[in-house]
């Protein structure tokens, strides 16, 4: 996950730098202006992503303490 934001970075710089020379400055900054706004619903979608692993990792962790529960109340029940 975190090599993501640089990958974001690098491919952003090199839109920039691909961008042909001849172009009309005012296209150039359009494109800038693009790269700019995909890089920044990237991160948002990063941060969505970061906050539902965490939250997929505490109902993980719920579920594992139930089952470490069910399993304790089942061995002292006698079954198997």
């Amino acid at each position: 996950m975190k090599r993501l934001p640089a990958l974001t970075a690098v491919f952003s710089l090199a839109l920039l730098v691909v961008a042909p020379a001849a172009e009309a400055p005012d296209a150039t900054q359009q494109q800038i202006q693009q790269v700019l706004a995909v890089a920044k619903e990237v991160r948002g979608q990063q941060t969505a992503i970061a906050e539902n692993l965490e939250k997929m990792d505490a109902k993980i962790a719920t579920i594992a303490e139930s089952l470490r529960q069910a399993r304790i109340y089942s061995s002292r029940s006698g079954g198997k």
